[in-house]
């Protein structure tokens, strides 16, 4: 790590650095696990374009912030493990940017897992949001994420979900006429296509294999999160998206909240939201996805 990051964990946290390990991390961020002086080890993450020799872009100097943020908010759910926020830099005062969490040190899977994650996936959702979509916006992976609140879920997934991608995607050449075209006539349908109406819940909002770990227990803990208030079925939809999470964590669910009418044949309307994602950041090779996405929603 460079020594102004070390220098600012030492402030931040109050004992001095010893040593660090990389973790594995992404194309934005890289990952630590920090030795103290002071006997601890925590996890620290900071911009991989902050290092030298990086050819990546610098993330948004808010990202921390706002990642910190969205931790405590599904911490305060009691519902499944969430790592602990230490600390995380202040874009006005640090000259390097880190998020601090505790450490979960890494172990196998409990026998009870996929039941305690489904079952602890439904305790977070019902904890709730006050509206869809949150008091601040964030970020999911590199993207902004708009999260001004709407009256209802239809308007929410619309126009601070779906339609900011597909402009960003037209913008890049990467959503052709005929795609547009299919996006306004879903937009046209929403309101029906959505399923029954439900209070908003509390989303991890980016529930990917990859944002899910394991503590010392073997028990599930969720890390970074892209929060709002939404429709449950999206974090559904995006576990399945991709693979990586058992049948018998959404059985468990089911079980402790079961799903309204309809459930299955939404997914591929909720897919939609992560598959825009993933069409802006890694390109055209998700376009067919995004299509095949466009023409299951539209026939649910």
């Amino acid at each position: 790590m460079k020594p102004d990051l070390d220098q600012a964990i030492a402030r931040c946290l109050g004992s001095s650095v010893l040593g660090a390990e990389p973790l594995a991390g992404g194309d934005i961020h890289a990952a630590f696990c920090v030795r103290l002086a002071d006997g601890r080890r925590v996890f620290v993450k900071s911009p991989v374009g902050d290092f030298p020799g990086s050819s990546h872009p610098t993330a948004p100097a808010t990202m921390f912030a706002a990642e910190a943020r969205g931790l405590e908010w599904l911490r305060e759910a009691g519902a499944l493990r969430i790592p602990e926020v230490l600390a995380f830099s202040d874009p006005a005062r640090d000259g390097t940017r880190f998020l601090i969490l505790e450490y979960l040190e890494p172990a196998p899977r409990a026998a009870a897992f996929d039941e305690l994650l489904g079952r602890g996936l439904a305790q977070l959702h019902r904890a709730g949001s006050p509206s869809f979509g949150l008091e601040h916006d964030n970020f999911i992976g590199p993207l902004p994420q708009p999260n001004a609140p709407a009256a209802d879920w239809a308007t929410f997934y619309t126009e601070q979900r779906l339609e900011p991608l597909l402009r960003r995607a037209a913008s890049a050449g990467l959503a052709g006429a005929r795609m547009r075209r299919d996006f306004d006539a879903l937009f046209a349908r929403m309101k029906d296509l959505v399923g029954p109406l439900e209070p908003p819940s509390r989303l991890h909002g980016d529930l990917w294999s990859g944002n899910l770990h394991v503590d010392h227990r073997g028990h599930p803990c969720l890390i970074d999160p892209a929060v709002y208030g939404g429709h449950r079925e999206i974090d559904l939809a995006m576990m399945r998206l991709f693979g990586g999470f058992g049948p018998r964590v959404f059985q468990a669910y089911n079980e402790a909240w079961p799903l309204a009418r309809g459930a299955e044949k939404r997914v591929a309307l909720y897919q939609l939201y992560p598959l825009l994602v993933h069409l802006n950041v890694f390109g055209a090779a998700y376009s067919s996805r995004v299509t095949s996405a466009l023409e299951q929603a539209m026939g649910a």
